[in-house]
């Protein structure tokens, strides 16, 4: 039976987001006809609404205040990030195929279809342990991180009045620093953001420094003299999801640890750089970005140190000089 309405769940983060969509294109070529959902937190929708795979966002919230799931009458969902509340509520609608990992106590009480692997232990890419999820619908082959990422489909940007657009210069090369993660992955020193600014010919690059209001303020407490630089603007707290993407699409580059905006950035094509620990499982064999212009810098090295510490000696190995390196083939 080929599934006409196929649900795809996943409640987490930006970059775990990003890394999702390829199921939604990897399905669409499997099941042309087929109508696409996607599960989210709302503060996700942008990043779901420019996949050209995806036909419809489900707020997580909206699913569990008004059990809208049963309305839809899906054929399939696919719990790619475990939730309790969203795996119990796809049973109680009567999905006939409930696709999910074995590992999680809550899918042998909710999922009829599970799927045994480990991601922690993998040497797979995160993209690669998603579609592993799909082998109870008969799609079981090993993708390669080119087809997946050519699977994407973050194309439909978003057309939203943007202000910070109008700052982008075209005799310039114009370059996003996003050094925050929301606490979410090892970040690279503020100091080094601003030596690596202030390396930056005036002449020839414009420089943005992206992220929330609250990041915002904990950049301006760890190094606020980058903002006295006369080429770097400051956007945190002033973008929304949607300018975000819109900015990041017309920009040139982008630099930061592992976090949504970097794959945001190397999803457009952008030149990028992920700075990352080589500490599993966060190394950057598992949560790289996905793109032809993209640079990962890291220790190659097996590295235990800070599990339990955010203060990576490992990152700040990286220094302001390699980066450096990598942005000057850039702008020739």
């Amino acid at each position: 039976m080929i599934p006409e309405k196929i649900i795809i769940s996943r409640t987490d983060n930006l970059g775990d987001v990003m890394l999702t969509l390829p199921i939604a294109g990897i399905l669409k070529k499997k099941y042309p006809i087929c109508k696409i959902y996607f599960i989210g937190k709302s503060y996700t929708k942008a990043l779901i609404d420019a996949c050209i795979y995806v036909d419809e966002f489900i707020d997580r919230e909206t699913v569990l205040a008004d059990g809208n799931l049963k309305k839809i009458k899906a054929d399939v969902i696919i719990h790619v990030f475990p939730d309790n509340a969203i795996a119990k509520a796809a049973m109680t609608a009567g999905i006939p195929t409930r696709i999910g990992t074995s590992h999680r106590w809550f899918h042998w009480l909710y999922c009829n279809k599970k799927v045994n692997f480990s991601r922690k232990n993998s040497e797979l890419h995160e993209a690669q342990l998603n579609l592993k999820l799909l082998s109870p619908l008969g799609i079981i082959q090993d993708f390669s991180l080119q087809e997946i990422s050519n699977a994407i489909g973050f194309e439909k940007i978003p057309l939203v009045s943007n202000t910070a657009e109008k700052l982008l210069l075209k005799n310039k090369f114009n370059l996003i620093l996003h050094p925050k993660s929301k606490g979410s992955a090892r970040e690279w020193p503020m100091d080094y953001y601003f030596e690596l600014a202030k390396s930056l010919p005036l002449e020839n690059y414009s420089i943005f420094i992206t992220g929330t209001e609250k990041e915002g303020a904990l950049i301006k407490e760890q190094k606020s003299e980058i903002f006295n630089l006369s080429n770097v603007t400051d956007l945190t707290g002033k973008c929304t999801l949607e300018e975000l993407i819109s900015f990041i699409n017309k920009a040139d580059g982008l630099i930061a640890c592992s976090t949504g905006p970097l794959h945001i950035a190397s999803s457009l094509g952008k030149y990028t750089i992920g700075i990352y620990p080589p500490m599993r499982p966060i190394h950057p064999g598992r949560w790289a970005p996905l793109g032809k212009k993209t640079t990962v810098l890291y220790e190659n090295k097996s590295c235990n140190a800070c599990r339990k510490d955010f203060n990576c000696v490992c990152i700040q190995s990286i220094t302001p000089s390699q980066v450096m390196a990598v942005v000057d083939k850039w702008n020739k």
